[in-house]
């Protein structure tokens, strides 16, 4: 039996556990949204960060990698990694994943991807902001992981090098990018 799991946020870039192969593809109607705070890796209780979950969202794709773990034993590792990484995160979703855009049918079905809800049990849900605040918290937060803007302009970057334009990422960086060089003129 082999594992799938589908990354579209720090995954893309940091997969922390051993796999036999990594697509870049999307999944097909939902869209990246940095509506879910992060008190563990890029903030802290007081001042949770931003990092970005998954929103239903009819005709949109959200690009992203699938990463392939053929071994039970590899298998057995990144579970269990990925249940502490990914713990903020409260639903587990089995999804088609495409690599070419005129496709019909998926490259791979049944990848798993981690999702962060707006469900009341998920407590560190933020939901929707101007892109205006989401940015200026994204600035201020820093978490063990390290500042949230390195989270983000690192997911900036990573989609670009894929080829992925994702307005949402690119507006919150660029007002990010605009609150830093005002701070430091």
């Amino acid at each position: 039996m082999v594992m799938w799991v589908f990354g579209y946020g720090s995954l893309i870039w940091k997969a922390g556990f051993h796999y036999d192969d990594r697509l870049v593809g999307f999944i097909k109607d939902y869209r990246r949204v940095f509506y879910q705070g992060s008190t563990d890796h890029r903030g802290t209780p007081e001042f949770p960060g931003r990092t970005v979950t998954l929103e239903p969202a009819q005709g949109e794709v959200c690009w992203g990698v699938a990463y392939k773990v053929s071994r039970k034993e590899d298998e057995e590792v990144a579970l269990t990694y990925l249940e502490v990484r990914e713990k903020q995160y409260d639903k587990k979703a089995y999804v088609d994943f495409f690599t070419e855009p005129s496709a019909s049918s998926p490259a791979v079905t049944g990848v798993m991807v981690y999702i962060a809800s707006p469900d009341k049990s998920n407590k560190n849900y933020l939901g929707p902001a101007t892109v205006e605040e989401i940015a200026k918290q994204i600035v201020l937060a820093e978490g063990p992981s390290g500042p949230n803007r390195d989270y983000l302009f690192n997911l900036e970057k990573t989609l670009l090098q894929m080829g992925c334009k994702d307005e949402h990422v690119m507006k919150i960086a660029d007002n990010a990018r605009k609150l830093i060089s005002g701070v430091e003129e």
